[in-house]
C-alpha cells in the first residue's frame, strides 16, 4: 500500500513539474502597447542628388518581450501610411496620392515578427512579414533594446530602435525605378519605438 502511495505521489510531482514549465516561461513575458505619441518610423530617400526625409507618426501595435530569452519575444505593428509627414503639407498630399504611396487605397502597412535571433541580451535580428501597398515580403533587420524604466506617470516603458532599407519597387511602386527618376528606389527606415507595459491579465478562478 505504501508503494502505491509513493508511485501516486511521484506521478503528481511529475505532472506538476510539466505544468510549471509553461507557466514559468509565460511569467518571463512582458507585454507592452506601442505608444503612438512617442513612436515613429522615420524614412529617408534620395531626391535628385541629395536626400530628403520625413516620418510616419502614427504607429500602433504590441511588443511581447522576454528579457531572459530575447529570442522568445515578438512584435506586431501597424503604420498609418496617411500619417506621412515630410514637413511640407503640399508635398505630403502629393505623396499620399496614387502616383506615390496610394495611401487612400492602402492606408495601413503592417509588420508581424516570425523569428528573432538574439545576439545578446539587448540586440538581435528580427524577421517577419511586412505588408505595404497590398504586397507582403519577408524582411529581416537588426534591432536594439534601448532600455526599460518607469515613467513619471506610474507606468513602465521599453524603448527599441531598428534600421532597415527596402526597395519601393518590391512593393509595386515604380516611381524610383524610372530612368532619371527624381527620387530613389531605396527607402531607409529608422524605427524608434516606445512601449508602455499593459496590466497583466486577471488570474482565472
Amino acid at each position: 500500500m505504501n508503494l502505491i502511495k509513493k508511485v501516486h505521489a511521484t506521478k503528481v510531482l511529475l505532472m506538476a513539474s510539466f505544468l510549471a514549465v509553461p507557466l514559468l516561461s509565460f511569467a518571463e513575458q512582458q507585454t507592452f502597447k506601442i505608444d503612438n505619441n512617442h513612436s515613429f518610423v522615420n524614412w529617408q530617400i534620395r531626391h535628385v542628388s541629395a536626400k530628403t526625409s520625413g516620418t510616419f507618426s502614427d504607429v500602433t501595435g504590441s511588443l511581447s518581450i522576454d528579457r531572459k530569452a530575447l529570442a522568445n519575444s515578438s512584435v506586431e505593428a501597424k503604420i498609418n501610411v496617411l500619417s506621412v509627414n515630410s514637413s511640407m503639407a503640399k508635398r505630403d498630399e502629393h505623396i499620399k496620392k496614387e502616383d506615390y504611396l496610394d495611401a487612400f487605397k492602402f492606408g495601413i502597412a503592417t509588420f508581424k515578427s516570425t523569428k528573432i535571433d538574439a545576439k545578446s541580451e539587448s540586440e538581435g535580428v528580427i524577421t517577419g512579414e511586412f505588408t505595404l501597398h497590398g504586397i507582403t515580403k519577408t524582411i529581416s533587420f537588426p534591432f536594439k533594446v534601448l532600455g526599460f524604466d518607469t515613467d513619471p506617470w506610474g507606468g513602465y516603458r521599453v524603448g527599441l530602435e531598428a534600421t532597415t532599407a527596402i526597395k519601393a519597387s518590391d512593393y509595386g511602386f515604380n516611381w524610383g525605378a524610372k530612368p532619371k527618376a527624381s527620387v530613389g528606389d531605396e527607402v531607409v527606415l529608422n524605427l524608434l519605438i516606445e512601449g508602455v507595459q499593459t496590466p497583466p491579465a486577471a488570474k482565472p478562478y
